[in-house]
């Protein structure tokens, strides 16, 4: 068992021995002595590495050398302890995990396993700390596990980590007729390698559902991601412990997977030089370190990052493949319903779609289509034969032969029906290289890199899985998602929409406004499909405005009818209303797992009934009736604590939109929360809404009423998503806050409303300085606002009829709401509402404000960007 094989899936380490341990007085001793001669050739060894490492030679011969460095050590230790000890039971010291197969970085873990032939003692205790305690003195992460012998005849069920850690055993010293016991318990073949077998594959399947099942990271982690150096021990591990499945079988990769290795472990290498820490994510801010060491083509850094992630895809895919072959290989797929002959060229089999002829079908394109319509259609695979079929001859054929005919343009169109399956295949396509032969625009976006801090994966995954976000809404997994659903099925053409996301984002090959140049694009696509002027309008305006909505949303005022009214006229009609809300919700959801949270999903839809009202409606020609209609039925609603005279004088003066931003209980909440105020008084309340918080203030007017709130909730760590403030002509102020709990400190304390209640009351009456609460969190060095986000300040009076727009699009960090209001409010200007969002670390802040109840002039404007830049540049 001392050859190279695999590691676990998860790192794992168990020990009787903590690093906490003391040595014995006379083991310390004797160690000591020759601990300086151990730690300067060590050292040395670390040295030369980390040089090699920053020389772009970190690979799989300088780690060897490494690892060799620490097998010395640990021989010297051991041999050294057991002289020490005292009388010894046999035992071994043996490498496993990434140690054992001799692949080290400078932090990598020193995976151990120390196993006695017979019961340990005080002496096999002194031995342990005399081996492992200068290890932790040299500051090295240990990962240990100690056994008896007779631990090892019974596998360890709820330690399956462990289990496979026992596949990568290297023998370092020790006893050789027990290390040969060992093997021969734990000798990853015949039922025990099925084991292996059943315990891998289901850690595998978990690993990469963590990683939405792509390959195509932004920053992928080398280690864990897809394609990574754990699937690469999959592999040797899967084709070691089921020898049997691959008697006589030729891998397809040759010598591929060894050059994958080689990059990913150089490239790991230079993470963990760079960052003195054990670093498996190549960060956005890494790659120019990393694609600089390895000397990557480009005469700037842009281009070399593109080139250096363009090779990381191109080998992670490799392996990716390797280990779906080898997944198969040991397991293979059920047989499929019905297999057999589907037409002259096509058939079924238990590996998925095949071609009947593979000679014949290699120069018959149309079959290849077919291959995929009979897959889409009934939940099939498609074989690796066929895919490697069209990989080798797709090249021969231009994207018109494909749609030369009536009948081939309508069977693309249905093969393009959103339906399960039908992103996985159209990801087949793109691998074989036949879905940038029917569109070859799209090759311009192929393993394209973004470096937005907002996206997580490449463009063309990101499209990709915007394909499967909507394919998904056939089967909802949600109420919320459920209404989206709804909106698809009742769709006439839904295949519109997959052509529209194909497109939506293949004018991001370029760093120009991408929307228009993607619809410029798809120009030639609809022509050679000769789609219907209708639906090719209908493309191309999913193209060209499949930002509109998102904008709306997160950065106007969506209670205000104007608003609506304007995005009513932009949409036009009912079905691309529906077709632009979708796209809408599958590009966000797209976008990162978590960035379509049920908080956007709400706005989202609320923004689709509005404009759906509108258009079919027309209430914008009734508004001053819709108006009196909704207070006719908050006044008819009024419970009996609230007195018609007071409900009246509370909504005087209140903005139209008012009514219809809040539900009928939170306008009496409302009411009753501006009861009995007195200066520097607030009262509040403090509710969860799922995954959102909702505080309501109301109080007297003063100055940096909203700053100050902003400042407390940053305070405790809350993350505002929107925020509006009112102000009726009597100075009754009417602030309401809508964020999340990121830090958790409201579910984690059981007196937290209080606290914040209290800490709110004490700021807005003078007794506490809000600045001094959020000096802390904003010097934390895990609060560091980042200087490479450049900011950007503009300023809109076209959307609203009262509010000037002011958008703020900066580096995001603790108090920044809190700090540009204060700015709003010293320059005399109000804030009426607040939307913000965060992309990646890039906050887009839209306030509405307005000076004197009206909107900001040039010159206004002029001093207020004058002093947000100042403000934005000193923080």
């Amino acid at each position: 068992m001392d050859r190279d094989r695999t590691t676990q899936e998860h790192d794992v380490s168990d020990s009787r021995i903590s690093s906490d341990s003391t040595l014995p007085a006379a083991a310390a001793d004797a160690t000591r002595s020759l601990a300086p001669e151990w730690s300067a050739r060590f050292a040395a060894a670390r040295e030369t590495l980390r040089i090699e490492a920053l020389a772009g030679r970190g690979g799989r011969e300088a780690q060897r050398r490494y690892a060799a460095a620490v097998d010395d050590l640990l021989r010297r230790l051991a041999s050294h302890a057991a002289a020490v000890a005292g009388p010894l039971a046999p035992w071994v010291v043996a490498a496993v995990g990434g140690y054992g197969r001799r692949t080290l970085c400078l932090h990598s873990d020193i995976d151990l396993l120390i196993v006695f032939g017979g019961p340990i003692g005080p002496a096999e205790e002194r031995f342990l700390s005399g081996v492992l305690q200068p290890l932790w003195d040299l500051r090295l992460s240990v990962g240990h596990h100690v056994r008896e012998l007779g631990d090892l005849d019974v596998e360890d069920e709820n330690n399956p980590e462990f289990e496979l850690a026992l596949c990568d055993l290297r023998l370092l010293t020790g006893d050789v007729a027990l290390f040969d016991e060992i093997c021969a318990r734990r000798r990853p073949d015949g039922a025990r390698g099925a084991r292996i077998v059943a315990t891998l594959l289901p850690l595998v399947e978990e690993r990469y559902a963590s990683f939405n099942d792509t390959v195509y990271q932004l920053e992928p982690d080398l280690k864990r991601a897809p394609g990574g150096l754990r699937d690469l021990a999959a592999i040797r591990l899967l084709r070691t412990a089921a020898r049997e499945a691959f008697a006589g079988r030729v891998t397809p990769e040759g010598e591929r997977l060894d050059q994958a290795e080689e990059l990913l472990l150089r490239m790991r290498a230079v993470l963990h030089a760079t960052t003195g820490r054990d670093a498996n994510v190549l960060t956005h801010e890494l790659q120019e370190t990393v694609a600089t060491v390895l000397d990557m083509p480009g005469a700037t850094p842009r281009l070399r990052v593109e080139a250096l992630m363009g090779q990381y895809f191109r080998h992670a895919r490799r392996v990716v493949r390797a280990l779906a072959w080898t997944r198969a290989a040991v397991r293979p797929p059920a047989p499929v319903a019905d297999p057999g002959r589907i037409s002259a060229h096509v058939e079924v089999g238990a590996d998925g779609v095949r071609f009947a002829d593979p000679v014949l079908a290699a120069t018959q394109p149309m079959a290849w289509l077919e291959a995929f319509e009979v897959a889409i259609a009934n939940g099939y695979p498609v074989s690796d034969d066929v895919l490697v079929c069209i990989q080798e001859n797709v090249g021969r054929y231009p994207a018109e032969y494909f749609v030369a005919t009536e009948d081939a343009r309508l069977r693309l169109r249905a093969m393009l029906d959103p339906r399960p399956g039908l992103s996985a295949r159209l990801g087949d396509m793109l691998e074989c290289g036949l879905l940038t032969a029917l569109f070859p625009e799209f090759e311009k976006i192929r393993s394209r890199v973004i470096r937005d801090f907002y996206h997580k994966y490449t463009v063309d995954e990101h499209t990709l899985l915007a394909i499967r976000s909507l394919e998904s809404l056939r089967h909802p997994v949600s109420a919320g998602r459920a209404r989206f659903a709804s909106l698809l099925n009742e769709l006439p053409a839904p295949e519109l929409l997959v052509l529209a996301l194909l497109y939506h984002d293949v004018g991001k090959w370029r760093d120009d406004d991408h929307a228009t140049e993607s619809a410029r694009l798809a120009r030639p696509m609809l022509e050679r499909l000769q789609l219907e002027p209708a639906d090719r309008a209908t493309v191309e305006f999913l193209i060209r405005e499949h930002l509109s909505m998102s904008r709306v949303v997160f950065r106007l005022d969506v209670g205000d009818p104007d608003v609506v009214a304007s995005f009513a006229s932009l949409v036009g009609s009912e079905e691309l209303l529906k077709m632009l809300c979708l796209m809408t919700v599958v590009d966000i959801d797209a976008v990162a797992p978590g960035t379509l949270t049920p908080y956007k999903e709400d706005l989202l839809w609320r923004l689709y009934v509005d404009t759906y009202n509108h258009l079919t409606l027309g209430y914008a020609d009734e508004l001053i009736s819709r108006e009196e209609a909704d207070r006719t039925r908050v006044f008819a609603e009024c419970p009996d604590d609230i007195t018609e005279e007071e409900l009246a004088r509370f909504l005087d003066g209140l903005p139209r939109r008012y009514l219809r931003v809040f539900s009928l209980p939170d306008i009496y909440r409302h009411v009753r929360l501006a009861r009995g105020l007195h200066p520097d008084e607030v009262h509040l309340s403090l509710e969860r809404r799922d995954a959102i918080w909702v505080l309501t203030v109301a109080a007297l007017d003063k100055p940096y009423l909203f700053s100050n709130i902003a400042g407390v909730l940053a305070t405790f760590g809350m993350n505002i998503h929107r925020g509006q403030a009112m102000t009726t002509p009597d100075h009754l102020v009417l602030d309401v806050f809508e964020f999340t709990d990121e830090e958790g400190f409201l579910r984690q304390n059981a007196g937290a409303r209080e606290e914040i209640a209290r800490v709110l009351r004490n700021v807005v009456a003078g007794a506490t300085d809000v600045r001094t609460l959020l000096r802390g969190r904003e010097r934390s060095p895990l609060h560091r606002r980042r200087t490479d986000i450049e900011t950007h300040i503009s300023f809109d009076n076209s959307h609203s009829a009262r509010h000037t727009a002011l958008e703020i699009i900066t580096a995001d960090a603790p108090g920044l709401l809190y700090r540009i209001s204060r700015v709003i409010s010293d320059m005399g200007c109000d804030v009426d509402l607040v939307l913000i969002s965060t992309e990646g670390r890039k906050a887009i802040d839209v306030l509405h404000v307005t000076r004197n109840g009206a909107k900001l002039d040039e010159q206004d404007q002029h001093a207020l960007r004058q002093q947000l830049e100042l403000t934005l540049e000193d923080y």
